[in-house]
């Protein structure tokens, strides 16, 4: 690498999400060429993703906050605190939901150069 690439969160654009979750990404294809799309999520109390799915593995640690994270191969959900990481397998439908009464904030990677999401019923 020629030069350090910084990114402050702060200068990143604010993607508004259905239910009161905003992401932030922080590295992408489309502003570095990057191979994989990095982004952090903040979201309300009483939040909880659609169930979805990535056609590439997904990655994300908790921040802040809590939460129970699902996945279609586990029957149960497993619980996420500070340093929590949980890895979610390509095209299988996961998710999860804000525990308690304070924001979750997520530090989220994509494999992937592009965010590619694709929303399931039920």
């Amino acid at each position: 690498m020629a030069e350090l690439k910084v990114i402050h969160y702060d200068d990143v654009p604010v993607e508004e999400f259905p239910g009161g979750a905003h992401y932030r990404k922080l590295i992408a294809e489309e502003n570095d060429g990057a191979p994989v799309v990095t982004g952090i999520q903040i979201s309300p109390p009483g939040y909880a993703t659609p169930n979805h799915s990535h056609p590439y593995v997904e990655i994300v640690t908790v921040l802040d906050g809590e939460a129970e994270a699902w996945s279609e191969s586990r029957a149960e959900t497993v619980r996420l605190g500070p340093g929590g990481t949980v890895v979610f397998p390509a095209n299988k439908r996961h998710g999860f939901r804000v525990v308690g009464e304070t924001p979750l904030k997520t530090y989220g990677v994509h494999v992937s150069p592009s965010r590619i999401v694709e929303i399931h019923d039920g």
